[in-house]
């Protein structure tokens, strides 16, 4: 029952962060929506920051060993760019409060060990995404394969900026899809194209 207590408090943290954001979510909101008293969340986690960190590691794992699975099926390269963002969208689908956003502004260093842990996992992937890819001939063998992993990473993380893409002019799913378009034709030959 230990364990359990504690993943409940992570799931439902998870939930009330991506929805309302870090900030905003205060302990007492969380042990309500639980119905458990505030002292039980103080037996696992000191205090709120500790909670927040706890939280974007669950999701991190979550999301990476999903990635690792599809990873692992070793489909054709554009499918795969497609599945990986279906997975992440759906573990980010209730991202209203733009969590990212909260996160960076009022807790910067673990924002900070989350995106550097984050480009290492995404690093490996998508280099060998983009080689698989121009093995198959779907991407152009002339790009530079350490440079569009890394502006692919940047790209990912800058959509995620509310001040330069309002999420109220796009949807966190429009704005998915009109960046991969862009990355793939940027990288693409007429067969990656067609396909």
């Amino acid at each position: 029952a230990l364990l359990m207590m504690k993943d409940k408090i992570l799931e439902k943290s998870k939930e009330l962060f991506l929805n309302l954001g870090f900030k905003s979510v205060t302990m007492d909101e969380i042990a309500s929506s639980l119905g458990v008293s505030k002292k039980t969340i103080y037996k696992y986690f000191k205090n709120k920051t500790e909670l927040v960190a706890a939280v974007t590691n669950y999701m991190f794992d979550t999301v990476s060993c999903g990635i690792d699975g599809i990873c692992e099926l070793k489909m054709n390269p554009i499918d795969e760019i497609f599945s990986i963002k279906r997975l992440v969208m759906e573990h980010l689908k209730d991202e209203k409060s733009s969590p990212q956003y909260q996160l960076q502004k009022y807790y910067p260093k673990i924002y900070s060990s989350l995106k550097q842990k984050q480009f290492l996992v995404m690093q490996g992937c998508v280099i060998d995404n983009l080689k698989k890819g121009i093995e198959d001939e779907l991407y152009r063998d002339s790009i530079d394969v350490e440079f569009i992993s890394r502006i692919y990473f940047n790209g990912m993380i800058g959509i995620k900026d509310k001040d330069m893409f309002p999420l109220n002019n796009y949807s966190m799913k429009t704005l998915m899809n009109y960046y991969l378009e862009y990355h793939l034709r940027g990288i693409c030959t007429d067969k990656g194209i067609n396909q």
